[in-house]
Parts: C-alpha cells; sequence; structure tokens
C-alpha cells in the first residue's frame, strides 16, 4: 500500500462514468463528464472534488493579485440585501426582474444580490469619514446570484456564480483613475499567469454606472460577445459601442431594406432603412446586407427604449395599431446614411416602398410619423449595420478591423458618484492652505465635504473555470492552464508498480525543493487498466502526464505526455524534474 502523504486519485472522489459521449460534446458535458461538477437545477451546479481543486485555485490566483499588486483588504458581506437599500441607489427598478427576491416572515423585502455595490457603499459610509482613511481597496470572492431567463451555456450563463469583486474608494478624480490603472494592470497578470490571450475591450457602463470601463474578453466561437480589433493599433472595443469609418459605397435606391422595430411600451414603432446591396468605390468590393446585420446597439441612441429582444416586430405592430387597446403613438423612420440622399423625400407618400406592412395597414393613418436625418446632430454619420471584417478603423488612417466572438471573464469599472453620493459615503477634505484659498471666497479655514470616487471590479470565478475547459479542450478532453489545473502532472503506471510509481514522485519532488509552488503531482492508483487510466488522464486535463510503462520495465525511462503542446517522448528518469518544470513554465 501506498504512505498516507502520497497524494493518490483513488482517495479522490471522482464519479467520471455513466455518461454517454454525445457526437459533438461541448466543454462543458466534458466538465460533466470528467467528474468535475454536476447541474442540480437549471442553471445551479454543485462542484465537485475536482472542479473545486480548479476554483481554488483560480481564487487563490486572484486574491494573490488582489492583495499583493493592489494592497487589498478581504471582506465577506452578506449574500441577502435589502430592496430598500436598492431603492435608495435608484437601481431596483431596473434591475428587479432579473433577482431573486423574498419576504421574510415580517414582510421586509430582501433579495439575494447579484452584486453588492449598494452594500459594500453603504458599509464603508458608515465607518469612512475622512480622507485620511483613503484610498480604501476591498475586496471579496463569493457567490451571486440573478435570475436569468434563459440559463445556458453551463457555467458561462448560470443563476449562481462566483465572482471576485473589488471596490475602490478614492478622494478624487484623478486618484480614481490612477488606481482605475492599477486594477488594469493587476489583470493582465492575472490572466498572464493563466496564459490566456485575453483582450482588454473598451465597454459600456450599463446600468452599473459610470463612464469609464473596459472587459476582459477571452475569444472563442462560443462567445456571446463581439469585440472589435484593429490590425493595426490598439483599437479594442466591445461592439456595443464599437464605431468604424465609413467608407463611401453606392447604393442604388432599388437595393433598400427595411427592419422593423418597437419600443418595450409597444408605443413606438420603428423602421430602419439600409442598403440590401453596396459597393465600395475604393475597392469595388460589393457588400450585401440582410436583417441579421442590423446594429441594435446603434439604433439604441437614437430609441432609448427600443426592445431588443424582439429581433422582427412586424406582428406586434397589428396589436399595437388596431383594436380599442392600440398602444401606437407615432412611427420613426431611421435612415442609413449609405443610402442615397433623395430617399428619405421618396419615401413620403411613397405607394412602392413598405412603409406600413401589409398587416397593419388599417391603422396606420392615426399615427404621428417621424423622420431621422441620416446624419447626427453633430454631423456622424448614421451607421445601422454591423461592423465587419474589412471595415475601417475609426482610430487610425491605414488600420482595418476584426470582430472575433469572445466570452467575458471581467470586467472594470469606474464609477465615480454613482453609488456613494445617493448612499452618502462621503468624507472630509482638510481646509486648503493660504496659497491654495481663493481670497474671494472668504473660507480658507473650512473643511470640504465631498462623495468619495468609487470603482468596482469584478471577475467571474466560475465563468473562468467554463470559458478556460471550453478555450482549450479538444477531441479527447479537457486542458488546463498549469496555475488553475486540478493536478499540475499525474504519474500513470500498472497496478504492479506502486513502489516505482512513489520513487518517481519523491524523484519529482526532491527535485524541486519546494521552490516550485505550482508543482501538484498526483499518482493515479485505481484499480484500472493503464490505456484506461491514460484515457482518463487525458478527459481530466492534467497539462504533463508521466507514464510508467513498457520503457520503465526495460530500461527504467519514463513516458512524458503533454497534449496542448504535441509532446510525446521517452526520457530518462533523472531527467524528468527538469522536463516537467520546463512544460511547466510554458504551460
Amino acid at each position: 500500500m501506498l504512505p498516507r502523504s502520497i497524494p493518490r486519485l483513488s482517495k479522490v472522489w471522482i464519479p467520471s462514468g455513466g455518461f454517454a459521449v454525445p457526437g459533438v460534446e461541448d466543454a462543458h458535458s466534458k466538465l460533466v463528464r470528467a467528474g468535475f461538477l454536476r447541474q442540480s437545477h437549471a442553471g445551479i451546479f454543485h462542484m465537485l472534488p475536482l472542479g473545486k481543486r480548479v476554483q481554488d485555485k483560480v481564487e487563490r490566483l486572484v486574491a494573490k493579485h488582489m492583495e499583493e499588486s493592489l494592497a487589498a483588504s478581504r471582506v465577506s458581506l452578506s449574500s441577502i440585501s435589502s430592496e430598500a437599500l436598492w431603492e435608495r441607489s435608484g437601481r431596483l427598478p431596473n434591475i428587479a426582474p432579473e433577482l431573486f427576491r423574498f419576504l421574510d416572515r415580517k414582510g421586509s423585502a430582501y433579495l439575494l444580490s447579484p452584486t453588492h455595490e449598494e452594500e459594500i457603499t453603504n458599509l464603508v459610509a458608515q465607518t469612512v469619514r475622512s480622507y485620511k482613511d483613503l484610498p480604501l481597496r476591498l475586496y471579496q470572492i463569493t457567490r451571486k446570484f440573478r435570475d436569468e431567463l434563459r440559463p445556458r451555456h453551463g457555467l458561462l450563463r448560470g443563476r449562481e456564480f462566483t465572482m471576485k469583486d473589488l471596490y475602490t474608494f478614492d478622494t478624487d478624480l484623478t486618484s480614481a483613475l490612477d488606481t482605475y490603472e492599477k486594477v488594469r494592470a493587476a489583470y493582465s497578470r492575472i490572466f498572464n499567469d493563466m496564459k490566456l490571450p485575453v483582450l482588454a475591450a473598451k465597454a459600456s457602463s450599463g446600468d452599473m454606472g459610470g463612464d469609464l470601463s473596459h472587459e476582459y474578453h477571452l475569444p472563442s466561437p462560443f462567445g456571446e460577445d463581439s469585440v472589435i480589433t484593429c490590425g493595426s493599433c490598439d483599437y479594442t472595443i466591445n461592439e456595443e459601442i464599437a464605431t468604424t469609418k465609413v467608407a463611401h459605397e453606392i447604393c442604388q435606391a432599388d437595393h433598400v431594406g427595411v427592419w422593423r422595430a418597437i419600443t418595450k411600451d409597444r408605443s413606438t414603432l420603428v423602421n430602419v432603412w439600409y442598403p440590401t446591396r453596396t459597393i465600395r468605390t475604393d475597392t469595388g468590393q460589393v457588400r450585401e446586407y440582410t436583417n441579421s446585420d442590423i446594429n441594435i446597439y446603434a439604433i439604441k441612441p437614437l430609441v432609448p427604449d427600443l426592445d431588443a429582444a424582439v429581433s422582427d416586430a412586424t406582428e406586434f405592430w397589428a396589436a399595437a395599431t388596431e383594436g380599442p387597446d392600440a398602444t401606437a403613438k407615432r412611427l420613426v423612420n431611421l435612415f442609413d446614411s449609405r443610402l442615397p440622399p433623395s430617399f428619405s423625400d421618396s419615401l413620403k407618400g411613397s405607394a412602392s416602398l413598405p412603409v406600413w406592412p401589409d398587416t397593419v395597414k388599417s391603422g396606420a393613418s392615426t399615427l404621428h410619423v417621424q423622420c431621422h436625418g441620416s446624419s447626427t446632430n453633430g454631423g456622424k454619420p448614421l451607421n445601422f449595420l454591423r461592423i465587419r471584417k474589412g471595415d475601417n478603423c475609426p482610430q487610425c488612417s491605414s488600420g482595418t478591423l476584426n470582430v472575433q466572438k469572445a466570452m467575458e471573464l471581467g470586467h472594470t469599472f469606474h464609477l465615480g458618484t454613482r453609488y456613494s453620493q445617493p448612499l452618502g459615503a462621503k468624507i472630509s477634505l482638510p481646509p486648503p492652505s493660504s496659497s491654495e484659498a481663493k481670497p474671494s471666497t472668504g473660507d480658507s479655514g473650512t473643511s470640504k465635504t465631498v462623495s468619495m470616487q468609487m470603482g468596482c471590479h469584478g471577475i467571474g470565478i466560475s465563468r473562468v473555470i467554463g470559458a478556460v475547459a471550453e478555450h482549450l479542450a479538444d477531441d479527447k478532453g479537457l486542458n488546463w492552464p498549469v496555475a488553475i489545473a486540478p493536478y499540475t502532472c499525474i504519474v500513470v503506471f500498472a497496478e504492479d508498480n506502486y513502489d516505482d510509481a512513489v520513487e518517481v514522485y519523491k524523484r519529482i519532488l526532491h527535485a524541486s525543493g519546494g521552490q516550485d509552488e505550482r508543482l501538484d503531482i498526483i499518482l493515479d492508483d485505481r484499480q484500472k487498466s493503464l490505456p484506461w487510466k491514460l484515457k482518463d488522464a487525458d478527459l481530466i486535463g492534467a497539462p504533463v502526464i508521466v507514464v510508467l510503462g513498457r520503457e520503465w520495465r526495460i530500461a527504467r525511462r519514463v513516458e512524458v505526455q503533454c497534449r496542448r503542446l504535441n509532446i510525446n517522448k521517452v526520457i530518462d528518469v533523472n531527467n524528468l524534474p527538469s522536463v516537467i518544470a520546463e512544460l511547466h513554465l510554458r504551460l
């Protein structure tokens, strides 16, 4: 029997059987089949021992950079928050449909927190009063809850998830922006440690608030976001706020399409007129467009209440314009700048253009019709079509754009006073010195009270696990970076080589001298055949597999396998520690 101190897979619960391999298996299915997790309810998962090891390593890596790079202190806030607090911040109405809400026995309204800006701001407001207590950096790694309408993609879009949140508090805007850049640098180091090609993209702040934010994306064909990058400069931005330098394109009047939309309150109908076929004058390239090319994000600034969940609103128009319960009050026509200049004029009174769908003509006459020109008030051409590969970069003169699907792993927000002001997180600044005071004010000896400048910065721990699995998995199984692998090296051997496997384990450990903190070896001593163990080690995704097989019996040599680097070689056991160390550095 092996000594108790030697890590052994026979002592780890890995329920990896009982699942048939589907024709096309995504990474989430591999996580289930390999025994990392199990689904308990829709969008809710149990982490099993292998998954918990990965999660623990991600958390330790992130916590290390929070504390060493940013001097942040770790807290653990309650998962329960009060609706009253969210009403004070003004965020409850917008986010209410996504919340798990409940009443206690006294009828007080609570919720399971999807995020903790309100709670952390309220806590700091009660305890911090002076500028001398700032800057302050507080972080937590905790479970969050969001009642997703359609949970999907396993850990990537769940209803319960684990996140790291860092909250920063500064005295003024300059110091807050300096903190923001330090956090961005720390995020780069975190993802570099995991050897992930993450893109930091400018992004919309959405309901979170503030006017400066970045998302951290892992390129993947399975991603739900699109990231736009330039091949010649550092332009990297989320599609939601991306722009392009519109090339001069010729569009004939008979190549015009219309996409129909409606507002959430069903009071406004929207026609978006766009070219279905264009010819670029600089390259002669012919492009064709359909309704699927419509960029909803470009329309929302002009129609803020647009119902983006409706891909084709034609069927809603009839209900909104007819009968005693008709809700429609106006029709808005929007024109893409590439349409002929005379198109908007020809639209008025035209019988040939489908201003109204056939199904709603009877109710159309009562609506107020508005037309929006092909440019903004600032003269910027309106582009209602999604950016395509090869479009011109708006930031540099020679670059062209690339569009990549990607999975969001984290987000940084500069919040300003979005939460500190309504929740009363204020500090007293010292009175200005005599040289700084303005004589006209006459209050050189009076201190000033200001709202703290805040930032919030998240990394989805659960998302990292799901995204990395998706990013690196192949047809044989999962593949983990050394920094977060459940085990960085699995020693696989036949049943009669127990003692030899222990010798190899001790040799590797002794050679490292305890200096490689990422080295995490385990022996596969399960009562299974050698081919079964090798297949399972691939499925689990061990970065390095050491095999004591035929070469070991013949010449005391081991086989080293590394699937990600396409390495499979036989080496002398004396060279094994250095080979593993080298592979770990590359993985």
